[in-house]
C-alpha cells in the first residue's frame, strides 16, 4: 500500500495497487503544471485509490478536452490526473506518495521538449512523443 498526500496535508490518499508504466514527462504542459523540469507521473487504477481524507480541497483544471488535473486548492500541489476516454486509470504524481514505491521509471517522453537547461543523465529510452504502445489521447 501507498500513501500520500498534499504539501499542506489537507488531501490524503493511499493506493491499495501497484503503479504502473511511470514515466518522466518533459512536455511544456507537465513542466508548467509542475514548476520543474519535468513531471513523474504513473498510471494508477481508480479502484485502488482512495481519499482519506481532503477530496472536497481539491480542484481541477481541464488541460485539455476531457483531461483534467486535480489539485489542492489549498497548497497547489498536484494530485492526479484523469481522462474522460480512460475512466479506470488515474495518473498519480509519484512526488506526492511519501511511502517507498518498488516500481520504477520506465522512459522518458516528449524528451525533445525538455527544458534547455535540463539535462537527462541515465539510460531510460528516450521519445519524442508518448511511448510505444500508449494511446496520445491518454492523460499525462
Amino acid at each position: 500500500m501507498y500513501e500520500g498526500g498534499c504539501l499542506c496535508g489537507k488531501v490524503r490518499f493511499e493506493i491499495q495497487g501497484g503503479i504502473d508504466s511511470i514515466v518522466y514527462c518533459h512536455c511544456s504542459l507537465c513542466r508548467k503544471a509542475q514548476g520543474s523540469a519535468f513531471a513523474t507521473n504513473g498510471v494508477v487504477q481508480r479502484k485502488d485509490f482512495h481519499f482519506v481524507r481532503g477530496e472536497n480541497e481539491l480542484t481541477a483544471f481541464e488541460s485539455s478536452p476531457g483531461q483534467h488535473k486535480l489539485f489542492c486548492k489549498h497548497c497547489g500541489s498536484p494530485i492526479v490526473s484523469t481522462n474522460e476516454a480512460r475512466p479506470e486509470e488515474l495518473r498519480i504524481r509519484l512526488g506526492t506518495i511519501e511511502t517507498p514505491i518498488a516500481e520504477r521509471p520506465e522512459a522518458h517522453i516528449f524528451a525533445t521538449s525538455k527544458a534547455g537547461w535540463d539535462e537527462i543523465c541515465d539510460d531510460l529510452p528516450q521519445y519524442d512523443g508518448y511511448e510505444p504502445g500508449r494511446n496520445s489521447g491518454e492523460t499525462k
